[in-house]
């Protein structure tokens, strides 16, 4: 019986190229839908989502996030942010961020994390309070150029899974 979900996470490559081609609402809607219904610690939910398709903006955001550049030419791009105070808010939004990614690869939208904490220019270009730390601007689209999907480079099982103890062979 075939997964769906495990074939998403199977196949799913960062994109950092995308089509000049917009987003249909519906599937914009289900990405930041999945990233709302995200499980959070005690249900806090201390993260904030916002969506930029301004091409202006989209701009700004590339120069604002040194590993993302190519924010610029993606068809939209959600800023992640939590709560500074929150002793769980970058597990709970790095959560909301696969589920957002695995949700818009699921749709054929391609995307990819830019940026790690303390991202000030995001956080004051897109008009959030300052208890609020961006985590990363995450950014959609469709890709440029066909994938391999599910072609990548990981270790082997042997090599990072562990039966009961470190160390312990899984089979």
């Amino acid at each position: 019986m075939a997964n769906e979900v495990f074939e998403v996470v199977r196949t799913v490559l960062a994109v950092r190229e995308y089509q000049d081609q917009a987003v249909p609402a519906e599937v914009v809607d289900r990405i930041v839908e999945a990233a709302r219904l995200t499980a959070s610690s005690m249900n806090r939910q201390p993260w904030q989502f916002v969506l930029v398709r301004d091409r202006a903006n989209l701009r700004d955001l590339g120069q604002l996030v040194k590993t993302g550049p190519y924010i610029a030419e993606a068809a939209l791009a959600i800023v992640v942010a939590c709560e500074k105070e929150s002793k769980f808010g970058v597990s709970d939004a790095s959560r909301a961020i696969q589920s957002m990614i695995l949700t818009a690869w699921a749709d054929g939208v391609g995307s990819n994390w830019t940026g790690f904490a303390g991202l000030e220019g995001a956080r004051r270009k897109v008009g959030l309070p300052e208890q609020y730390d961006v985590l990363a601007v995450i950014p959609f689209g469709y890709p440029k150029r066909s994938l391999g999907k599910g072609r990548k480079q990981r270790k082997p099982p042997a090599e990072v899974v562990s039966a009961e103890s470190f160390g312990t062979p899984l089979r």
